[in-house]
């Protein structure tokens, strides 16, 4: 056993040296490119899949072996590390600061949760909306970390307000009080009422005591003023207790089980968290900027086929803004059903509200007030981003010429990342203020923005370019397509299913950049080989690749939700599980219909190299 413990306090650097060790034999034994390749492929995702470094440091292995078994020089290693990709990230995470610095997220969320009502099954509707939107723009796990302190407040109200209502019907279904109970209660809201004034009521004694009674409460019977109560005021009670009345004399409170009243609040709470881990991962699939693991993508497909120039901001929105859509609503409706019942409480329309859509309502409303006007700096960031959103739909949309056509002379030489640092800058440049003096803040500053800045990002991804020039400069990815060529004869449908199926899998183990850094290199010379189009197989593997919905280290949204204690990993197992079947199936469905016309999914492009293989698909 003392052995056992040893080795799990030891495990990253158990797995650090043995993992080379038993790799050797492909360098040393075999000796070829392809092997040496392999070898660091196989390093690199074991340690990408246990986290034994941090995924930053493994994205440096490259640099380090690549010119040490001759694969590539160090200068070419080099300059594979940055990319677009990182000017295009620069330029997002430039709006992304300013929205978390001035709050707009947040008026954005409680916005749209305040429109859809206060009923728990559309506040769901409305959290998975919010969350959705700004994970288009915002990174999934900072969207996370926003919301869930609101929704946690939520909940807690929702739960105590509910408790009081409890209490104050049983007690007025009894007819007894505790005055005890009542004054701690009275003190505690430091609310004052003047003896005076209640000592004048008719039939009130010296011992005479007045409570408050909170906004709601049921009318007492008449049998209160028998007793010498009376009401002094709309919302106030008063008490004449005998001497001889025994101090302890009250109506049982029912205490709540560990932190929920109930298991239907368990039940809420539960539901509540977890949709905004699965929807902000939903809503980072809507735009190339939503995800790294879109961006990704599409500077592999730069780097992979240079004459492609097929995907862009305009066309990959047309394509996932309806899968997005209809993947929210069909998890809206699983996750109600498996934590908030069936849908039949949505359905029926009461003229009065519940106790608990009222506490709900003045919550929201509250949290929203609390913001005040929409102030300047969030007007001016809506403004801007919402210019740089329409500069990408519209910079070479597909169905029609766009701003891009302007300068024929120029093809291709302004992207997306073009319009992202163009407006980028500019919140450097505009002031927060109309303050006069040269020390004016701007509304992003270069720390503020060093703070947002991902990093680490920006390694794993240059990690992954490296990676992928050394598999195609050394033969790796023919090699592997060539193992791969018996999937030709299955029908396209399948083997798109089946690679979906396997990256869906592998990224629970493994983070989502570093599963699509892994696959796209290999299965887009396979899609090569069998003579498909690349983009058949590789969009919808790049959208299924999200799909970590399974366990708390699967991505971060879903461990900053597991931190909260509302939900366990059976409960993520098994809600992810139908979401994870939910996303396989829009995704395929999504691709092969609309897709297809978009991309022009059903032929062999003329970008793509031609082999020597025949088509032995099942077309």
């Amino acid at each position: 056993m003392g052995f056992l413990s040893n080795a799990r306090s030891f495990r990253s650097l158990i797995i650090i040296i043995l993992t080379p060790l038993l790799l050797l034999p492909l360098p040393l034994l075999i000796g070829t490119k392809v092997a040496e390749c392999a070898f660091i492929l196989l390093v690199m995702s074991t340690f990408w899949m246990t986290e034994a470094l941090p995924l930053a440091v493994t994205a440096l292995l490259p640099a380090l072996f690549f010119p040490l078994f001759g694969i590539l020089k160090s200068t070419q290693v080099a300059s594979a590390y940055f990319k677009e990709f990182h000017l295009l990230l620069a330029g997002v995470i430039c709006s992304a600061t300013s929205i978390k610095k001035w709050n707009l997220h947040k008026r954005i969320a409680m916005k749209l949760v305040v429109s859809v009502g206060v009923n728990p099954g559309w506040l769901m509707l409305g959290f998975m909306t919010s969350s959705a939107f700004l994970s288009m723009w915002l990174n999934n796990t900072s969207t996370t970390a926003m919301l869930m302190p609101i929704v946690e407040v939520v909940l807690q109200q929702i739960m105590n307000v509910e408790n009081e209502v409890t209490v104050q019907r049983k007690r007025a279904s009894t007819g007894c009080s505790n005055g005890a109970l009542q004054l701690d209660e009275l003190e505690e809201k430091n609310e004052k009422i003047n003896i005076e004034e209640v000592m004048r009521c008719n039939g009130v004694g010296p011992k005479a005591v007045v409570f408050a009674i909170p906004e709601g409460r049921p009318p007492h019977s008449e049998a209160h003023m028998e007793r010498g109560e009376c009401y002094v005021q709309p919302i106030s009670v008063l008490y004449n207790i005998p001497e001889e009345t025994p101090g302890n004399t009250q109506v049982p409170i029912p205490e709540p089980v560990g932190r929920y009243r109930s298991v239907k609040d368990h039940m809420m709470c539960k539901g509540l968290s977890l949709c905004i881990a699965y929807s902000t991962t939903i809503g980072g699939l809507t735009t190339l900027t939503g995800t790294s693991t879109n961006l990704i993508f599409n500077e592999q497909m730069n780097e992979f086929y240079p004459e492609c120039n097929c995907i862009n901001f305009g066309n990959w929105f047309l394509l996932c803004l309806p899968i997005t859509v209809i993947i929210l609503l069909l998890s809206w409706v699983w996750l109600h059903w498996m934590f908030l019942g069936n849908l039949k409480s949505l359905l029926s329309y009461r003229k009065e509200k519940s106790e608990r859509e009222k506490a709900t309502q003045r919550v929201i409303e509250q949290e929203y007030n609390a913001l005040g006007p929409m102030s300047t700096q969030e007007k001016v960031t809506l403004t801007i981003l919402a210019l740089m959103v329409l500069l990408w739909l519209v910079r070479n949309p597909g169905f029609m010429p766009g701003w891009a056509a302007l300068f024929p002379q120029y093809s291709g030489y302004a992207t997306d990342a073009t319009v992202a640092l163009l407006l980028g800058l500019m919140f450097f440049i505009i002031p927060a203020n109309n303050s006069p003096s040269p020390q004016t803040e701007t509304l992003v500053t270069w720390k503020e923005f060093q703070s947002c800045m991902p990093w680490e990002i920006c390694l794993l991804v240059g990690g992954g370019f490296a990676l992928a020039e050394g598999i195609k400069v050394s033969g790796l990815s023919i090699w592997l397509a060539d193992l791969l060529i018996p999937l030709g004869r299955l029908p396209i449908w399948l083997i798109t299913a089946i690679t979906c199926g396997i990256v869906s899998t592998f990224t629970e183990v493994a983070s989502n950049p570093a599963t699509i850094t892994i696959f796209a290199p290999i299965l887009a010379p396979m899609a090569e080989v069998i003579r498909v189009n690349p983009l058949l197989i590789l969009i919808p593997t790049t959208l299924c690749t999200s799909f970590a919905f399974l366990l708390p280290v699967s991505n971060p949204p879903n461990a900053i939700v597991f931190t909260y204690g509302h939900v366990n990993i059976i409960d993520m197992v098994k809600a992810g599980l139908g979401l994870k079947i939910i996303g396989l199936t829009v995704v395929l469905l999504g691709v092969a219909s609309w897709g297809v016309p978009l991309f022009g999914l059903n032929t062999y492009p003329d970008w793509a190299p031609i082999h020597a293989t025949t088509n032995t698909t099942g077309l």
